[in-house]
């Protein structure tokens, strides 16, 4: 089943700044292969479902392997049956709908 998600790492007790954390998360994002686009509140992924979520695991062990004793995660996961949609697909919507105002 393909899906898409926005997905936000977020570490706790780690101090004010948490670009190193995304970072971090942005590699594990390119070394998997997944189609990915950052945001400035987290990232959107698609993929196919068991790879996005080992993906979004393997975000948590990188993570608590830099020192992070908490992550609080947030998620949101979007799928459909009738037909394939892309991260490009969803906003080409919009933004047609937007010139033929």
């Amino acid at each position: 089943m393909k899906v898409m998600i926005d997905l936000c790492v977020v570490p706790i007790g780690v101090g004010t700044s948490v670009s190193e954390y995304v970072t971090a998360c942005q590699r594990v994002l390119q070394e998997s292969g997944l189609k990915h686009q950052m945001h400035a509140y987290g990232t959107n992924v698609e993929g196919d479902w068991d790879a996005v979520f080992a993906t979004v695991k393997r975000c948590h062990e990188v993570v608590h392997g830099m020192g992070a004793a908490r992550i609080n995660t947030s998620m949101r996961i979007g799928t459909r049956t009738d037909r394939e949609q892309t991260m490009e697909d969803k906003i080409a919507s919009v933004e047609s709908k937007l010139k033929a105002d």
